[in-house]
């Protein structure tokens, strides 16, 4: 049976059943909500007080932060897919903490077709926004929406692959590290994603180090799974993506620009064998008179400085165009454009 097509882009659709989530209800009264969930999110949540309390909370945040989710989620997800071997699908996807689900359209936006997908979630009213989302989703009608503590007693059946992306600053340090050794009990690969400041560049690195301790190894974005050379409290490895912004969402942000860029740290780690992840850009490149610094995360478990010149030609001019977080040197046919 052929796989259901989508009417649009999974971002279009998702954009699309969020336009009418706060129909009723003023911009500065959504905005003020924006507000005091972002402020919560900064501040020290314990684990067994949910951060989504109603519906009004649910749906401010879904349409302040599930379109930025969905293509931080997504760029991840690209990366294991590119890193995977040719034709890996995950049959089946278990989404930690997804609260309204962002995680699981991002993977039906990955790999075609319906899956077994299982959400996780404490905030009842989250996972019932989600279910409601859901339903204009051909891919995820039939996704199993479980309200369920995410700490020490989180219980995982086991699945190809499990996403944790945007949940570990509200748990304890204990609660973090069941939660990630739960997904590494139960997952053939595992994606985290945290946003992209020290803080949360420091839980992914932790996540990852419990991954390889567990016996993973290392797909994205890292070009090896040895620890990380960035020396801790000097720098910090993180990653952008593109935000298309809706007119719901600039008005509840206040801002005019048709787009923002999401910054998100994350790791990829699998049980199978993947392809060798190419070298990283890690640090803004420094454009020179006729030349460009880039300084780049190696396989030999190391960062190089390069200097690409005017002679490389084409690989210069890509150079300039290099962003952080860019794979190095990039495709013979981005090189060349």
């Amino acid at each position: 049976m052929n796989a259901p097509l989508f009417p649009a882009a999974p971002a279009e659709t998702l954009r699309s059943a969020l336009a009418g989530l706060l129909d009723g209800l003023e911009p500065k009264q959504a905005a003020q909500a924006v507000d005091r969930l972002i402020a919560t999110y900064r501040g020290l949540t314990p684990t067994d007080a949910p951060i989504l309390r109603d519906r009004a909370d649910v749906a401010a945040y879904a349409a302040y932060r599930m379109p930025a989710t969905f293509e931080a989620v997504r760029s991840a997800l690209g990366a294991l897919a590119d890193a995977a071997p040719a034709g890996w699908v995950p049959g089946s996807h278990v989404d930690v903490g997804g609260g309204t689900g962002a995680a699981t359209w991002a993977v039906s936006a990955t790999w075609d077709g319906e899956r077994p997908v299982t959400v996780l979630d404490w905030a009842e009213p989250a996972l019932a926004l989600g279910r409601e989302l859901a339903a204009s989703n051909p891919w995820l009608k039939t996704v199993r929406w479980q309200r369920s503590r995410i700490g020490a007693a989180l219980s995982i059946e086991s699945t190809d692959l499990v996403t944790v992306s945007y949940v570990l600053k509200e748990l304890t340090e204990d609660d973090r590290r069941s939660v990630v050794d739960a997904a590494a009990g139960a997952a053939q690969a595992v994606v985290v994603v945290e946003p992209g400041t020290p803080d949360g560049y420091a839980r992914v690195i932790e996540a990852r180090d419990r991954l390889i301790a567990a016996g993973f190894r290392v797909a994205a974005p890292c070009p090896h799974s040895a620890a990380c050379p960035i020396a801790p409290g000097e720098d910090w490895c993180h990653f952008s993506a593109r935000v298309s912004r809706s007119s719901l969402h600039r008005k509840i942000k206040g801002g005019s620009l048709a787009y923002e860029d999401e910054k998100f740290s994350y790791v990829a780690a699998v049980r199978f064998d993947a392809g060798p992840a190419p070298r990283r850009v890690v640090r803004k490149p420094q454009i020179r008179k006729g030349q460009v610094l880039l300084d780049l995360c190696a396989a030999d478990e190391a960062l190089h400085r390069e200097t690409v010149t005017k002679r490389h030609g084409p690989l210069y001019r890509a150079a300039r165009d290099a962003q952080w977080g860019d794979a190095w040197p990039p495709h013979e046919g981005d090189a060349e454009a």
